[in-house]
């Protein structure tokens, strides 16, 4: 079984198809053909379905390509510790949507002070299918709520314990939620993820209905329907910016006021553990710097 087979089954599997892959690895299309029919001969399994255009990942397939995957990485780690070499390569990292805004990005960005030969590839999702894909092998780790189980072969490490925060339009004068009630619109986020269930369960239990006037299904436009003054809603404090935090009012949701905890799953045999313990810090540190800031 020869390397390149493996990086062009992983460049097939990362641009969704031959052709593309041909360009990623710099070779022809018939090369990348004649490369995977090979690897299909040496394992003895049909890697993909070649009725389908373009050809779709068998069940065989898909095992094969997480392999792959790992070996590559063992490779890459091998080399790096024999030769003294910077840790480079790819790590795959999966986030919940609300995690992307700026506490991953920024955090990346600090690893890369230290790993400058390293590369991301960003994976956004919900907790449950991310957990999923880290089990799988398709996810390095990937940064979660600690409301979903967490599969034994998995740990889970807090970084960052953030509170949710009411989000109103500037001006409506309300500092309690039974006032705000009263007073303007509910905006709900309306998801099936953890964050929406916990919102949802203390807003039903005001003395107070709130009207709604919109649903939507990411943080994104629930802080544009806010700015838009449609009504208030609440979020994570994080969501908060600079750009949001001058032209919108908030205050604590809850009392005492309700927290959230995030945290990084990873496999407990995981080879890069030295790497993602890195990142760990990293999200830890620029978590709480966020959280000061706002």
């Amino acid at each position: 079984m020869d390397t390149k087979q493996l990086e062009t089954l992983l460049a097939i599997e990362q641009c969704g198809g031959f052709a593309a892959a041909a360009k990623k690895v710099n070779i022809t299309a018939s090369a990348v053909s004649q490369q995977i029919t090979s690897l299909e001969s040496e394992v003895g399994a049909t890697l993909f379905d070649r009725t389908y255009r373009p050809p779709m990942l068998t069940a065989k397939g898909e095992e094969v390509v997480r392999s792959a995957r790992a070996i590559l990485q063992i490779m890459t780690e091998t080399k790096t510790s024999v030769s003294g070499m910077q840790v480079r390569g790819t790590i795959a990292f999966g986030s919940l949507r609300t995690g992307t805004n700026s506490l991953v990005p920024r955090s990346l960005a600090s690893l890369r002070k230290t790993y400058s030969e390293l590369n991301f590839r960003l994976r956004i999702g919900m907790s449950e299918e991310l957990m999923n894909e880290v089990v799988s092998g398709q996810l390095d780790a990937a940064l979660v709520a600690d409301y979903v189980a967490v599969p034994q072969s998995l740990t889970w490490t807090p970084v960052v314990n953030e509170p949710l925060v009411v989000l109103l339009p500037r001006g409506t004068g309300a500092r309690t939620l039974e006032e705000l009630v009263r007073k303007i619109p509910f905006i709900r986020y309306r998801t099936q993820v953890q964050l929406s269930r916990q919102i949802d369960t203390e807003i039903a239990q005001l003395s107070s209905e709130p009207i709604e006037v919109v649903s939507v299904n990411t943080m994104t436009a629930v802080v544009g329907c806010i700015q838009a003054g449609l009504g208030f809603s609440i979020v994570p404090k994080m969501a908060l910016q600079d750009t949001i935090t001058t032209s919108l009012d908030w205050f604590p949701f809850g009392s005492p006021p309700i927290y959230r905890r995030l945290g990084v799953v990873q496999r407990e045999n995981s080879s890069r553990k030295d790497v993602l313990g890195a990142l760990i810090v990293a999200l830890e540190h620029q978590g709480q710097k966020m959280l000061e800031d706002i």
